[in-house]
């Protein structure tokens, strides 16, 4: 047999062989065909083996909702019951579905379920409703809210928006599936203010 090496591009050296029926028996060639499919196998099982790993995607999802809060103790203008027509941005990060049987394909996850998600958890439940700090005496202006009907939300935090994106971040966190992860949030009380949470910013020191 005589023998040649083809280069690939992934430049992983093929070796070729060929036979000369007339230098040759037949059971040189069969021997030398096995030898050809073997090297190929291993060839396409190690381009399999060191396939680049599937990228992480970031994804983000828009809401809004309107809510109204006060600032207990604050120095200005807050202090008293007021809205703001806040604007929430959810970014999640995770590897897009490889499974071509799984109907979420090629996803990272779904739109719908990441809006179905953040619609339980933050939007029906503070859309259109007065945020107060259940731990001062504002108890006694949202106890009088509800007896007339008004929808309040009791808090155990200062109902700033630093605040209540970092409660945001945990009932998110809660809520999604195995593999996807909350990269960051970013809640605008105005368009020109807002607060942001990031995951990397938050992450408890190894000790």
């Amino acid at each position: 047999c005589n023998g040649q090496w083809l280069s690939s591009r992934c430049n992983y050296r093929i070796f070729y062989s060929f036979c000369s029926t007339s230098f040759v028996s037949v059971l040189d060639v069969q021997q030398c065909q096995k030898k050809r499919q073997r090297t190929l196998i291993n060839y396409l099982l190690n381009l399999h083996q060191n396939k680049p790993p599937m990228s992480n995607i970031r994804i983000t999802k828009q809401f809004s909702f309107e809510t109204g809060h006060a600032l207990y103790g604050y120095d200005g203008k807050c202090k008293n019951v007021h809205g703001h027509s806040y604007k929430l941005s959810v970014t999640v990060i995770g590897s897009p579905i490889t499974d071509r049987s799984n109907v979420k394909f090629g996803m990272v996850i779904d739109f719908t379920d990441l809006k179905k998600i953040v619609k339980e958890e933050i939007v029906d439940q503070f859309d259109h409703a007065t945020v107060f700090n259940g731990t001062t005496p504002h108890i006694d202006l949202a106890n009088e809210l509800m007896t007339r009907g008004h929808h309040v939300i009791l808090v155990d935090y200062q109902p700033t928006s630093e605040n209540m994106v970092v409660d945001f971040s945990q009932r998110i966190i809660n809520r999604l599936p195995q593999g996807i992860t909350l990269f960051s949030l970013k809640l605008q009380e105005t368009d020109s203010s807002f607060a942001e949470w990031y995951a990397s910013d938050n992450m408890k020191p190894i000790l």
